[in-house]
């Protein structure tokens, strides 16, 4: 007899479970942005010349280079690096090989941007300017990134709590996801070519800012 009673009353605790409604959850989404100076300056310098064999090739663009590494190294506040060097064959009509190119890079990089406008200006006397870019600092987009996390979470409550209360209910977040991303790249700056050294002059460099984002998505469960 005990056995049938008990067995009726987990019966009864099982029907009472499963009659249990599941809380009611909503996702939510926020974000919050912050500007960062672009304070970081990257630019990639080339020196290029065509002979009739490499070795003559490799010894203008060599000298080039050198001279260079050593004008930039007067920069106290310019890293300078050297970087790719290709070779390569150039056919006349026929496939024939007609002479010899050669072309070597040097990397620059400084929180200096007046410094390193002034040197590209000296630079570009004998060098072409492939490519520049401003971006922020990682100081500086880290300091940027956690403002804007403050402010996205900020977010992120005030509208959990908007959502909940229009639907008369307290809440409780039950999971939050944070994640980051630059809305806008580093800033490309055009290709240069050498300029005769009567004309070098200081490079214009306007920095400009970056935006960084910080987004938090998440889900937040009802309360009875």
């Amino acid at each position: 007899m005990h056995r049938y009673q008990l067995a009726a009353i987990l019966a009864i605790l099982s029907c009472s479970v499963q009659a249990a409604p599941a809380p009611t959850t909503i996702d939510l989404s926020a974000d919050a942005s912050r500007p960062a100076a672009n304070d970081l300056a990257r630019a990639t310098v080339f020196a290029e010349a065509t002979s009739v064999s490499p070795g003559e090739s490799a010894k203008k663009v060599n000298a080039l280079i050198a001279e260079a590494v050593g004008t930039a190294k007067s920069y106290s506040r310019v890293k300078v690096q050297t970087a790719a060097t290709h070779t390569y064959p150039v056919y006349a009509k026929g496939g024939k090989i007609e002479a010899w190119r050669m072309r070597s890079e040097i990397t620059l990089e400084s929180m200096d941007t007046a410094a390193l406008s002034e040197l590209l200006g000296k630079l570009q006397a004998n060098l072409g300017v492939s490519g520049m870019t401003l971006s922020p600092s990682p100081e500086t987009r880290k300091k940027a990134e956690s403002e804007a996390t403050l402010e996205a979470i900020s977010a992120f409550k005030a509208r959990a709590k908007v959502v909940a209360d229009a639907l008369g209910k307290p809440y409780r977040i039950k999971h939050l996801s944070i994640g980051g991303q630059q809305y806008r790249p580093p800033t490309p700056m055009l290709r240069a070519a050498p300029m005769a050294a009567m004309e070098a002059a200081p490079m214009p460099i306007e920095a400009g800012e970056s935006q960084i984002t910080t987004s938090v998505s998440g889900q937040i469960e009802l309360l009875e």
